[in-house]
């Protein structure tokens, strides 16, 4: 793929830190990807995503649908999202960045920033909405706006619609997995490292269809129990960054260090946390036969080289957590409508056809499913950009 059409790097005047936007590419002259916020984050980090973005929205196209793909952009900010000075620090971002996401940067929550941080800060920077770009494309926007934000007021037992459909995603592709290897969900086990927004729901999802989760981790450590853990009591007991208080452990629960979760006796891990967390240095710790990158860009290319020689499968993350990017996009164009029934149904019929479409695709090429889901983007990009343009 192309270089990306822009790469800017911004310097808070006040503390110093760095903020950075990278636009892959426009289609229809929008570009979507949402903003995170972690220390460490840099330039090379946010380019990869916003090429990641490019890829999410190619493979959701739908030439039946209403919901037609924009190009792929990121956000990121270096800042512990904890620290006191970090809200500001954002709506000085959002500030600076406020021509770009009012003409053609359309945005939202990502790792360390919830959507309703986003939005009160985009508030505070003058903006509309982080997504305003987008409504120019829209054929009824006042209609649109409303559907979107009915959609944003649904919870599920305690738990946003918008922090759902994502899990919903993601463990429709695990389960894809397992049924085209024959496993059955129940006495298959599972290991969750993050449990925020993407790794909560889907230990909820997996835990509902029956699998077992054995392990899951949060930056106090990783919390493990062998005949599994009351998932439910352990999302009631995190905060708003998904640390879960230890006063609701069980006794047979166990408090293990923060990588534990690796090598946990499990068959699928779901990385949702951090990028680059299974690296060279480490895979070898790995037992599971699949790894379900719930989080973005989890797993290095020589460490996904090597667990691919051992027989592990890795189930990409351009595939497996694009179900929340679409999502947005299926309520504001209208392929749904404001109902948690109707998002589910149609974010697992989606998902569960994209995961088939990429392993039946490895399986033919006799490669992995993350270059298989490469080629299929190869494949789509052409006709997005005769049908629709693009500029890169």
């Amino acid at each position: 793929m192309a270089a990306p059409l822009m790469s800017l790097v911004w310097t808070d005047h006040i503390t110093g830190r760095q903020g950075f936007l990278v636009v892959d590419r426009l289609v229809r002259g929008v570009a979507s990807g949402g903003l995170r916020m972690r220390p460490g984050c840099t330039l090379e980090e946010v380019t990869g995503l916003a090429r990641g973005m490019t890829m999410k929205e190619a493979l959701h196209y739908n030439p039946e649908g209403r919901y037609i793909p924009l190009g792929g952009a990121k956000g990121g900010i270096d800042c512990d999202p904890q620290d006191p000075g970090s809200y500001a620090l954002l709506v000085r971002y959002l500030r600076a960045m406020r021509p770009y996401v009012e003409s053609f940067w359309t945005t939202g929550e990502d790792l360390g920033l919830t959507q309703d941080l986003v939005d009160r800060a985009a508030v505070e920077a003058g903006l509309v909405s982080s997504v305003q770009a987008v409504y120019p494309l829209l054929d009824d926007e006042a209609a649109a706006r409303r559907r979107l934000a009915d959609a944003f007021a649904i919870e599920v037992d305690g738990i946003g619609l918008d922090e759902l459909v994502g899990g919903c995603g993601v463990a429709e592709s695990a389960l894809t997995a397992l049924d085209r290897a024959g496993v059955p969900y129940a006495g298959t086990r599972v290991a969750v490292q993050g449990l925020g927004t993407m790794g909560g729901a889907t230990a909820r999802f997996l835990a509902r269809a029956g699998l077992t989760v054995v392990a899951v981790a949060d930056v106090k450590g990783t919390i493990a129990n062998p005949a599994g853990l009351d998932v439910e009591a352990l999302l009631r007991a995190r905060d708003a960054y998904g640390t879960v208080d230890r006063a609701v452990l069980r006794p047979g629960d166990l408090e293990l260090p923060g990588e534990a979760w690796l090598s946990a006796d499990a068959e699928v891990l779901v990385p949702a946390a951090v990028s680059y967390v299974v690296d060279a240095a480490n895979e070898h710790l790995v037992t599971a036969r699949w790894i379900v990158e719930a989080g973005n860009m989890p797993v290095l290319p020589e460490a996904e080289e090597r667990l691919a020689e051992r027989g592990v499968t890795v189930l990409p993350d351009v595939v497996v957590n694009s179900g929340t990017n679409a999502w947005w996009w299926w309520t504001l164009f209208g392929d749904i409508g404001p109902d948690a029934d109707e998002a589910f149904a149609h974010t697992r019929r989606s998902m569960r056809a994209l995961v088939e479409l990429m392993l039946d695709r490895a399986e033919s090429d006799g490669t992995t499913p993350r270059a298989a889901a490469h080629a299929l983007v190869s494949d789509r990009l052409p006709v997005i950009a005769e049908r629709f343009g693009w500029y890169r």
